[in-house]
């Protein structure tokens, strides 16, 4: 922890302002001023620190001029905005991302691989060299722009970790496109949201998806969602499975026309400060945001993050386990380190399949160097214990990282002793979207190191998936017989932290357990399965200030057992309704121990 909080804090120090692109997540790898990509200058890494905070945007200027290939230079290095997070980065400069995550890999090493599948099923990792990954790409791009797609349109995709997802989004940035990457486990309501509000044009998806040995419709799915969106013109329909399923009109075989595309295709030259893609989160408002990342910026900090939090040499091979649905996906699978040259993991899996050494078995076969996982997964295989791990050889990993949520100190002593052998530097990762108050709570040690302990507003995370709380609400809000509800996060020992739902009901009904069942259906449909909350508990009514505002941090109290200090009660409109639900809460919990 002690090392991980060190490099988190020396690389915000290296960050500020806050680098190109407004970017949420990771960055890449870096030149020195004298333009060699990943050297450092003379006076190591704190010289190199002290002088990007010293004037950030020369800095950044020689970092941007040395490791990314441009089409035309930039004339301004950066251009402050009104506000923190809104400056523009690299002004006048063009390039295309997918030029420099593939073709200036191609064309000096084209066989060196890019891509290792590490498939649902075990043993059957297939190697992408990046010539291999540049003609899938090309022609995947050639058929996007044969039925349409253009420069500035809007593509959903909507698949499982792939190669071929991974050249979707390639293809995207090949000509122009604007990609947003919808995770593969969200409903068909959470799909169509975000295509209606990106205005997306079409859909890239496989025909189903395997994961855990268990088979997911995600054609169907797409089927579902695209009725409420009349923005989509055509579904292309690539095949992980050998099962057929329904192609309508709008349908495209994926496959079968790209084998028909050419495999060259000339990229679009895109100004920096172009859309790269858009990326859904979700914050205590519930509905789902759309972040917008630009081009240059973006990919400068994804690879430098990759470069120097991971200790990335040339010839490892990187693990990161995060589904591309997500921004460490993008970030630490994909752009980071593909623009570095480097040999990415895809994992498809669980860390459970078809047992808890999977993750293991794959760093000895793979001779992974770096491996970078979520809290959620540690926990998990801790309950497991170390035979599952120290029946494989390790000696491979360098660098671990911790990435989703806060890591537990019994976790993150796990992580460090059994699976780094106490040898591996462990960087516990932390990354955010704009500038000011984050809503992340600190604890800052004796010795000036920092340990992230969680978030402080209405944004829970399960998982390692970061929800907001109204958007639990909203979902159950539909059934007809609850009027009200209130969702807060709980301590969970396996998911971090997990949901309980209090809820009023309109009536006294025999129909609690089946009301109770029937709302977690509905959010799993209207959301995914892992935000369903794993209790619900009804009350009378819900503690309320005089203008209407329900109190979570009360039913925080209550669920953490923390009812002892409640703090001020005095603004409630009653302050009577924290006995009942401190009673009710009693009740429950007798019941469901017994």
């Amino acid at each position: 922890m002690a090392l991980a909080a060190a490099r988190a804090r020396t690389l915000r120090a290296l960050s500020r302002p806050r680098p190109p692109g407004r970017v949420p997540v990771a960055a890449r790898s870096c030149c020195s001023p004298a333009g060699a990509p990943g050297a450092l200058p003379p006076g190591g890494y704190r010289a190199w620190q002290e002088r990007a905070a010293r004037d950030p945007a020369a800095f950044w200027a020689d970092v941007a001029r040395g490791w990314l290939r441009w089409d035309s230079p930039f004339h301004t290095a950066c251009q402050p905005g009104e506000t923190a997070g809104s400056a523009r980065w690299f002004l006048g400069g063009r390039l295309n991302v997918s030029v420099n995550c593939l073709d200036q890999h191609v064309e000096k090493s084209p066989n060196r691989v890019a891509l290792i599948w590490e498939r649902d099923e075990p043993g059957t990792a297939v190697h992408v060299t990046y010539r291999e990954l540049q003609d899938l790409t090309c022609r995947l791009a050639n058929t996007l722009k044969k039925y349409g797609i253009q420069k500035g349109d809007r593509v959903a995709i909507y698949m499982s970790v792939s190669p071929l997802s991974v050249a979707a989004m390639l293809a995207c940035a090949r000509i122009g496109a604007v990609h947003t990457v919808v995770f593969a486990g969200f409903s068909a309501e959470s799909l169509a949201g975000r295509i209606m509000d990106s205005g997306c044009k079409a859909v890239i998806t496989y025909n189903q998806g395997v994961r855990g040995g268990r088979t997911i419709e995600l054609k169907a799915t797409v089927d579902e969602a695209v009725k409420s969106c009349p923005s989509i013109q055509h579904v292309f329909v690539a095949q992980r499975t050998d099962n057929k399923v329904h192609m309508g009109d709008r349908d495209i075989p994926l496959e079968e026309e790209m084998t028909k595309a050419d495999p060259t295709c000339p990229p679009e030259s895109m100004d920096s400060e172009d859309v790269l893609f858009m990326l859904y989160t979700s914050g205590s408002t519930g509905k789902p945001k759309g972040i917008v990342h630009t081009q240059a910026g973006y990919l400068l900090y994804a690879a430098l993050t990759h470069k120097y939090v991971f200790d990335y040499q040339q010839g490892d091979v990187f693990g990161c386990v995060a589904d591309i649905g997500w921004i460490t996906g993008h970030s630490y699978v994909v752009y980071g380190p593909l623009c570095n040259g480097a040999t990415s993991v895809l994992f498809e899996s669980t860390p459970v399949y078809p047992d808890p050494g999977r993750y293991w078995e794959v760093v000895q076969r793979l001779k992974i160097n770096q491996f970078y996982g979520a809290p959620t997964a540690i926990r998990l295989l801790l309950n497991y214990g170390e035979e599952w791990v120290k029946k494989y050889d390790r000696s491979s990993l360098r660098v671990l990282g911790s990435v989703g949520e806060p890591i537990n100190k019994e976790a993150w002593q796990w992580f460090y002793q059994v699976v780094g052998e106490g040898r591996c530097a462990l960087v516990d990762t932390w990354w955010q979207t704009g500038y000011f108050f984050t809503g992340d709570g600190a604890y800052r040690c004796h010795k000036g190191y920092y340990q992230i302990t969680g978030r402080m507003d209405d944004v829970i995370n399960i998982s390692g998936h970061r929800l907001g709380t109204a958007e639990i609400e909203d979902a159950m809000a539909d059934h007809p017989e609850v009027p009200e509800t209130a969702v807060v996060g709980y301590p969970h020992k396996i998911k971090g932290e997990g949901a309980f739902a209090f809820i009023v009901l309109k009536e006294q009904t025999a129909r609690v357990d089946h009301i109770k069942e029937e709302l977690k259906t509905i959010v799993a449909s209207r959301i995914a399965k892992y935000a369903v909350p794993d209790h619900i508990l009804v009350v009378k009514r819900l503690p309320k200030t005089r203008s209407g505002k329900i109190m979570r941090r009360l039913l925080r109290k209550v669920v953490t057992e923390q009812s002892s200090n409640m703090g001020d009660v005095t603004t409630l409109d009653d302050p009577s309704v924290v006995k009942e639900i401190l009673d009710a809460y009693q009740k429950y919990k007798e019941k469901n121990s017994s």
